[in-house]
């Protein structure tokens, strides 16, 4: 996925009321931008971090600045959750995750349950249905493991009991995790942050529940999974 215009380089001021953040520009000018995470992300959010910022100057935004990225040591980490559905969606037409390739059928935000969306539903050959929640990864807690969630997630914990029912149901069900950075070699549930998560997520694996860590190369011309991380489950 590339980006369809450059990236406007700033450095962050600060983040605050979940969805805002201040940027300052290379011209000195601190501008509001929206910030399209509602995790805590943690270490990802330092004042004075460099950031990019996508541009969308129409009249019908509120906000013209997207944060998209931050520059943690010497990598850059992409903190747009709306980015890793698009990236799966187009890796799995380009068949480069290999446990979801042959399904050439692509659903967006499907309704399964009163009030609850996942984000894909594959169909593939003989009809059988493959239900795919995204999740992205921003956190790097230790030495080259990522982690997930960054704060409490009880929408998280609700993604893997409708997975685990539909599974039951002779579905298959998958939870991919995007790790948006690339200096991670492995995922694990991030359980001191959530441990209820961390609990249903292996649970989940037990009942059926794939769950695909992928990594992806994040650049500022643009975003690709790469490959899959072993996980610590």
């Amino acid at each position: 996925m590339r980006f369809p215009a450059p990236l406007i380089p700033g450095t962050l001021v600060r983040r605050y009321q979940r969805f805002l953040c201040d940027v300052r520009l290379a011209d000195g000018r601190i501008v509001v931008a929206h910030c399209p995470n509602s995790g805590s992300l943690l270490g990802c959010k330092d004042p004075g971090s460099p950031v990019l910022l996508s541009d969308h100057n129409r009249p019908d935004r509120r906000l013209r600045y997207t944060w998209e990225m931050v520059r943690v040591g010497r990598i850059w980490v992409g903190i747009n959750t709306a980015r890793p559905n698009r990236l799966v969606e187009a890796a799995i037409e380009r068949d480069v995750i290999t446990e979801l390739r042959g399904y050439r059928v692509i659903r967006r935000e499907v309704m399964v349950g009163s009030g609850t969306r996942l984000d894909l539903l594959l169909g593939g050959p003989r009809g059988r249905r493959c239900y795919v929640e995204v999740k992205n990864v921003t956190s790097r807690p230790d030495d080259g493991l990522a982690a997930f969630p960054d704060a409490v997630t009880l929408r998280g914990q609700r993604h893997l009991r409708v997975l685990m029912r539909l599974r039951r149901r002779g579905h298959r069900a998958v939870v991919l995790f995007v790790v948006q950075r690339g200096d991670c070699r492995a995922f694990r549930p991030w359980e001191e942050v959530d441990p209820d998560y961390a609990r249903l997520l292996r649970r989940a694996v037990k009942a059926g529940v794939e769950a695909l860590p992928y990594q992806a190369r994040v650049r500022a011309a643009g975003i690709e999974l790469t490959s899959r991380l072993s996980s610590l489950l």
